[in-house]
């Protein structure tokens, strides 16, 4: 038992107060950053079940920017007058992990690309439009929250769009050869008819408990006010200033390095993204390396199914009917079933499951078209909200069926709803628990998740074993692909024709994933980086362990920290393998 005397007595006595130990420093400076981080994100606040903040929506301003920048700066300042030496090893990950966020958030807002505000991927528009995916809708309160909240969105909107004609004029703008298909995120939240409004959703379910049955109509009819009077005039204004103030001015350059700044910027992107302080060139030939390894497994695959290369099996895979769902129900139907037969399986590859469920769902029909095959959307306990797997169910005949076990394993389980729904159960510094997310490991282990499939017997025939390999060989051409364009000059043809000779994806997908590269620079390269240290790290046990290896309890402790730099989920696992070692 510790035992404390009044500092007035230790005065008394001649004695100076005790300063505070180490790591109670770090535990009032994480908890004053947790609180700081919701106030910061106060829509995603809200899902967390603190509603302090529930008027109001992220501030995207560039005065915002300049503020949390600062005030990142005055954590860090405190974070370094902790000495390391003195903490845990647990708070020396906990002081690591919280640094390496600060640093980012400072650094990042040093560059001129920090008015770039959108990419093929994601837009504020239609980051708002989502907005209710993860909000609870439970009571009067919920609903008068999101109708206050869709009610400021000119306001965020005119902000967006001003910073927007700033980078215009900057010349921080996306290429010509990425936005073919991009006005329609935005047109395409336009609804004539309000009811038919993704911001109507919430008020198309059942009347909640507690709302009377005029308080419902009420505010129903408010929402649908909000939509033809607020949010449609927003979204076609939005619409007017793409078209005529800034698709006229898109870059000729495919490489963010053709901006001013843009090599320094791609750089510090690839070591966020990666964690890592691998060079563009040396990840440029990490990737070679490794596509090259996954086309003699491929062509492994399509001897054994009798085609004489595996260009001659792809294009089978490619042009058959069979391969290919004739509509989005069946498309979604086989979905479900790969993603419910894993489910079955995962007890035999894991010793901790999340307690939270996922569903299925169509990717909203305005962004389909123009994005990637699937996505996952986490939940949110506190606020009863599943995790969602998200799947394309626009061009059809460029979604093939053998596709469905890998893509799954990825977006769903074991992949990022077992990784996800687990952080927010840990019992880690709720910092890390509810902002921290390295795309590194997080991608990571998505990837090496579709490897489990294996395990798993997913892969049963030719046709999904191909599947798979064409997955792996995508992300292996990611880092040639990023770094192509990024740093060696590389045009989106050369991007796309590298893409068709390496990979089995379809037209659709690689025209997707290109655009994304090259309007998300460094984003993609974690992926592969991220798989290829967690199977170096399964094999480095393996061989310390011998037959003491288990699989369930290395997966255990892979998930058992949460989103982590790869620096130190290595470390993680050397302790691991040490406490193996020792157990009896």
């Amino acid at each position: 038992m510790r035992l404390f005397l009044p500092i007035a007595a230790l005065l008394l006595a001649g004695a100076a107060p005790a300063a505070a130990a180490p790591a109670d420093d770090l535990s009032a400076l994480m908890a004053d950053y947790y609180a700081w981080s919701l106030r910061e994100s106060p829509v995603y606040a809200t899902s967390l079940g603190v509603r302090d903040y529930d008027d109001r929506i992220d501030d995207l301003s560039l005065a915002a920017a300049d503020r949390r920048a600062r005030e990142s700066a005055a954590f860090l300042a405190r974070l370094e007058t902790i000495p390391e030496a003195a903490l845990t090893a647990a708070d020396r990950a906990n002081r690591g992990i919280l640094k390496r966020s600060l640093e980012a958030t400072v650094e990042a807002n040093r560059y001129p690309q920090r008015v770039m505000l959108f990419t093929t991927y994601y837009g504020w528009h239609q980051g708002f439009a989502g907005m209710a995916d993860n909000l609870p809708f439970r009571t009067k309160a919920d609903y008068e929250s999101y109708l206050a909240r869709i009610a400021q969105y000119p306001q965020q909107n005119d902000t967006a769009l001003a910073i927007t004609a700033q980078a215009v004029k900057g010349g921080y703008v996306l290429p010509c050869s990425v936005l073919g298909s991009y006005e329609k995120t935005i047109s395409g939240v336009i609804a004539d008819d309000p009811a038919k409004s993704r911001f109507y959703e919430p008020f198309a379910r059942p009347r909640p408990e507690g709302v009377s049955e005029a308080e419902w109509a009420a505010m129903q009819a408010r929402a649908k006010r909000l939509v033809a009077d607020v949010l449609n005039p927003a979204y076609a204004k939005h619409l007017a200033f793409f078209r005529t103030g800034y698709l006229p001015h898109c870059a000729k350059s495919d490489s963010i390095s053709a901006q001013p700044g843009g090599r320094a910027y791609y750089a510090f992107r690839v070591r966020q993204e990666t964690t890592t302080d691998l060079t563009p060139e040396r990840i440029h030939e990490i990737g070679l390396r490794e596509a090259a390894r996954i086309r003699g497994e491929m062509d492994k695959v399509a001897k054994a199914a009798g085609f004489a290369t595996r260009e001659a099996f792809i294009r089978e895979l490619k042009t058959d009917p069979r391969y290919y769902a004739k509509t989005p129900e069946e498309l979604m139907a086989a979905a479900a079933l790969t993603a419910k037969t894993i489910d079955g399986k995962l007890p035999a590859l894991f010793g901790t499951l999340p307690r939270l469920p996922y569903g299925i769902r169509p990717i909203p029909a305005e962004t389909a078209e123009g994005t990637t095959t699937a996505y996952y959307g986490a939940g949110a306990p506190a606020s009863g909200i599943a995790g969602t797997f998200y799947v394309n169910t626009s061009k059809l005949d460029q979604r093939p069926l053998w596709e469905l076990p890998a893509l799954t394993a990825h977006e769903a389980v074991p992949g990022h709803h077992n990784q996800i729904a687990l952080q927010q159960e840990l019992s880690l510094p709720p910092f890390r628990r509810d902002f921290s997310s390295f795309t590194a490991f997080t991608e990571g282990w998505a990837l090496y998740a579709e490897s489990l499939g294996e395990e798993m017997g997913l892969y049963d025939t030719p046709a999904k074993k191909m599947g798979q390999l064409s997955y792996q060989a995508w992300r292996a051409a990611r880092l040639v692909v990023d770094t192509g364009i990024h740093a060696k000059g590389w045009t989106k043809a050369q991007a796309v024709a590298f893409m068709r000779e390496n990979t089995a994806l379809t037209d659709a997908n690689i025209d997707a994933e290109v655009n994304r590269y090259i309007s998300w620079p460094g984003q993609a390269l974690a992926y592969k980086l991220g798989e290829l240290k967690i199977r170096e790290l399964r094999a480095r046990a393996q061989r310390a362990l011998g037959t003491r290896f288990d699989l369930r309890r290395f997966h255990d402790a892979v998930l058992g920290q949460g989103s982590v730099p790869l620096d130190v989920l290595d470390a993680q696992i050397a302790a691991w393998i040490e406490a193996e070692k020792a157990r009896p």
